[in-house]
C-alpha cells in the first residue's frame, strides 16, 4: 500500500480538454431541449451535472497550469526599509526569507522533474497573467535551475521561534551563493532585538558591514557600533583579550588556543607551561598580564619577573634585613665578582645570588610554588627552551608588533592613544555591536591568530556567564569559520547555549574545516554541535552528502509502464497488453546534486529539530533611508 497518492503534474493539462467537452455537453443538452422539446425537468439536471463536471475539470486543469507556471522560478528580490521593519517586527521570531515547508510531495515533484526537460512545460507570460500568477520569473542569466523553488507555486514569509536557534546554526554555501546576504538578514535582526552582537569576518564584507552600521543607526545608540580592523587600527577600538579571567591558568589556555591545530602535543604542553609560569609570576607581583608582557618575558627570559618575585618573597619572609643575612651577603659578593656563572646576559648578579640563596638556604616548607616554577624555567637550558617554545613565539610576535600590538595590548595609561579599550564583559554590559575584520587575504596567519584569540576570550566569558549568570543574549556570527575554528569555539558550540550565546557559523566546504581540524571526522564532530543547517548552493560532494544526511529520507514513487504484443501464424491472431506498476522506495529528501544547482540566495534548511524548509533570502536595501523617527531600544 502506498503511503500517499501518486501525483504527476508535469504533463499536458488534459483536464482542460475534458472541461471543454463537458461544456459542449452543456450546450448540447440545452440545445436539444429547445429543439426537440425535451422536458426541462430532464434537461436541466443533465445540464447542471455537465456544468459541475466542467467546473471540476477546469479547476484540476488550473491546478496543473499553476504548478507548471511556477517552474519559471522567482528572481532575486530586494526589500526596502518599510518592508524590512514590517517583516522583522516580532523579536521572538526569526525571519528566514520567503518560501515554504518542504514536504514529501515536493520531493516527489523534484524527482519527477529530473526525468524531463522542464522547459517543455513552462507557461507563457500571457497565460500566467490570465491565471493570476503574478511573479517575476528567474532570468536565464541568473545561476541555478529555477524549477527547484518552483515545485511549490505559493510561498510565504518564513519564521521560526528565536529559541529554536539556541543550539547554533550552520550556514554553508559556495562562493557568491549568498552567505553575505543571509548573514545581513540575520545580523540585522539580532541588532534590532537588542542582542550583544559579535561578527568575526575574515574578509571584511562591505555589504555585511553596511547592513550592521545601518541597523545600529536605526535601533541603537550612536556609540553602540564598534569596529576592529588590523590594517586600520586608528579607526577602531583596542581589544584586551587578557582582561577577563577567573584563574591565571585560563590565560595560558587562551594563548595555547591560538597555536596551529597540528602542533604536537608535547610542544603544546611546553608552550602552555611557559605562558603559565609568566602569568602566575605577573599575578603574584600584582601586575596585569598582557600579550606584550607575555611576549617580552617568554622571548627575553623570565629573569626580570623572577628577580622581582624573589625580592618580594625575601621582604615578606625576612623583613627589611634580608640583604644582611650572612649567606646572602656572601652570595652577593661572589656574584658581583663573577664567580657564579650566569645562564644569560639578562641575569643580573643580584638575581644569581637570590636564586642560589633560594635553592640552598630556604627550607622546602617556606618555598613558594610560583617562584619554584620560575626557578625551574630559569635553570632550563636556554637553547632547548627556545626550541620548545619556537611554535609560540612567532605568533606572539605577530600579535604584539607595531600598531597591532598597541591595539591588542592596550595601555590604559597612555595619554596619547584616545581609542576606547574594550573587552567582552564591557561589551556585554554596554550592549555593543562589534565588527571584527581579520583581514585574512594579505595576512592569513595573523588573521587566524586574532580570530582564535577572540574566540578563546569569548569562551572564557561564556564560562563566567555559565557560573555567575549572564546579562544580555550574545549573538555570535563567524564567517569563514574554517579560518578561525579552535577548541574554544567548539566549546562555545557545545555549551554556549547555556551561557546565552547564539552562534551562527558560515563556511564553504567540509574539506576546509577538515583541513583546519586535521580530519573529516573531527570536522563532522564539530558541526554536529549545530542544531540548524541552512544550505545554499554547494558544489563539493562531501559537503552535499553531509547536508542531505541531515535532511533525511522520504518515500518516492516510481511508475513503470509495460507494453507487449504478439502474433502467430494464423491470420488475424494478434494480442497486445498494457500494464502500469507503481513502486515505492526510500530516497534522500533532497537529492545531493540538487544542492549544486540552487540559484543564488536560495537554500534548503533543517531547523527546529528536523523541520525542512525551502526558502530564499531577500537583499536588504541599504541605500533608501528608513521612514519616520529613529527607533531606540529600551535599556
Amino acid at each position: 500500500m502506498l503511503a500517499r497518492a501518486y501525483e504527476m503534474p508535469w504533463r499536458r493539462a488534459y483536464e482542460a480538454y475534458a472541461s471543454a467537452s463537458w461544456l459542449m455537453a452543456v450546450v448540447a443538452t440545452v440545445a436539444t431541449s429547445a429543439i426537440s422539446q425535451v422536458p426541462m425537468q430532464v434537461a436541466m439536471p443533465l445540464a447542471v451535472a455537465c456544468l459541475a463536471m466542467a467546473l471540476l475539470r477546469a479547476a484540476q486543469a488550473a491546478h496543473i497550469m499553476v504548478l507548471r507556471a511556477a517552474l519559471t522560478g522567482r528572481a532575486m528580490q530586494v526589500i526596502g526599509p518599510v518592508e524590512q521593519e514590517k517583516l522583522t517586527e516580532d523579536p521572538a521570531q526569526v525571519f528566514l526569507g520567503f518560501g515554504f515547508d518542504w514536504l514529501p510531495h515536493h520531493s516527489q515533484r523534484l524527482y519527477e522533474l529530473a526525468k524531463i526537460d522542464y522547459r517543455r512545460y513552462t507557461v507563457s507570460p500571457a497565460l500566467l497573467n490570465l491565471l493570476g500568477y503574478k511573479v517575476t520569473p528567474q532570468p536565464d542569466a541568473e545561476i541555478g535551475l529555477p524549477y527547484i523553488h518552483g515545485v511549490e507555486p505559493r510561498e510565504r514569509a518564513l519564521y521560526r521561534p528565536l529559541q529554536n536557534f539556541e543550539g547554533g546554526t550552520l550556514l554553508v554555501g559556495t562562493t557568491q551563493a549568498g552567505k553575505g546576504v543571509a548573514l545581513s538578514n540575520l545580523v540585522t535582526q539580532a541588532v534590532r532585538r537588542g542582542d550583544v552582537v559579535i561578527i568575526i569576518d575574515p574578509k571584511n564584507s562591505r555589504r555585511l558591514k553596511r547592513a550592521v552600521i545601518r541597523a545600529c543607526e536605526r535601533y541603537r545608540d550612536a556609540d553602540t557600533f564598534m569596529e576592529f580592523h588590523p590594517a586600520f587600527p586608528d579607526t577602531g577600538v583596542r581589544l584586551d583579550f587578557a582582561f577577563n579571567w577567573q584563574k591565571p591558568t585560563e590565560l595560558a589556555s587562551r594563548i595555547q588556543s591560538i597555536l596551529p591545530p597540528d602542533t604536537a602535543g608535547a610542544f603544546g604542553a611546553f608552550s602552555w607551561d611557559a605562558v603559565n609560569v609568566v602569568v602566575q609570576g605577573l599575578v603574584d607581583l600584582e601586575e596585569r598580564p598582557s600579550l606584550a608582557k607575555l611576549t617580552r618575558y617568554i622571548e627575553g627570559g623570565i629573569e626580570p619577573v623572577l628577580e622581582q618575585s624573589l625580592r618580594r618573597f625575601y621582604e615578606a619572609e625576612f623583613r627589611d634585613g634580608w640583604r644582611e643575612h650572612p649567606e646572602m651577603k656572601r652570595l652577593l659578593h661572589e656574584a658581583h665578582k663573577g664567580n657564579i656563572k650566569r645562564p644569560s646576559e639578562a641575569a643580573s648578579a643580584d638575581l644569581m645570588a637570590f636564586v642560589a640563596f633560594y635553592e640552598h638556604h630556604v627550607p622546602q616548607s617556606q618555598r613558594n610554588k610560583v617562584i619554584d616554577s620560575q626557578v625551574r624555567v630559569f635553570r632550563h637550558n636556554r637553547e632547548h627552551y627556545q626550541k620548545i617554545t619556537a611554535n609560540l613565539l612567532p605568533i606572539l610576535s605577530m600579535l604584539t608588533s607595531g600598531d597591532l600590538g598597541r591595539s591588542l595590548s592596550p595601555d590604559p595609561f597612555d595619554p596619547v592613544d584616545k581609542r576606547a579599550i574594550m573587552n567582552f564583559e564591557k561589551m556585554e554590559r554596554g550592549g555593543h555591536v562589534l565588527y571584527m575584520c581579520l583581514d585574512s587575504l594579505p595576512d592569513p596567519s595573523v588573521a587566524s591568530a586574532i580570530g582564535a584569540l577572540a574566540l578563546a576570550d569569548l569562551a572564557a566569558r561564556a564560562g563566567m556567564r555559565y557560573n555567575l549568570g549572564g546579562y544580555r543574549r550574545i549573538s555570535l556570527f563567524v564567517d569563514e569559520v574554517s579560518n578561525v575554528i579552535n577548541q574554544p569555539l567548539i566549546e562555545i558550540l557545545n555549551k554556549g547555549a547555556e551561557g546565552g550565546i547564539f552562534t551562527t557559523c558560515a563556511m564553504q566546504t567540509l574539506a576546509d574545516l577538515a583541513k583546519r581540524l586535521g580530519s573529516e571526522d573531527a570536522a563532522r564532530m564539530a558541526l554536529g554541535n549545530l542544531n540548524n543547517v541552512i544550505a545554499l548552493r554547494s558544489k563539493d560532494r562531501p559537503t552535499q552528502d553531509f547536508i542531505v544526511e541531515t535532511f533525511g529520507k522520504t518515500a518516492i514513487h516510481s511508475l513503470r509502464v509495460g507494453l507487449g504484443h504478439g502474433a502467430d501464424a494464423h491470420l488475424g491472431d494478434f494480442s497486445a497488453s498494457y500494464s502500469t506498476q507503481i513502486t515505492e522506495s526510500f530516497e534522500e529528501m533532497i537529492p545531493a546534486d540538487v544542492l549544486g544547482k540552487l540559484p543564488n540566495l536560495q537554500y534548503f534548511a533543517s531547523v527546529s529539530g528536523g523541520r525542512i524548509i525551502k526558502g530564499r533570502f531577500p537583499i536588504l536595501d541599504t541605500e533608501t533611508p528608513f521612514p519616520g523617527p529613529r527607533q531606540r531600544l529600551a535599556a
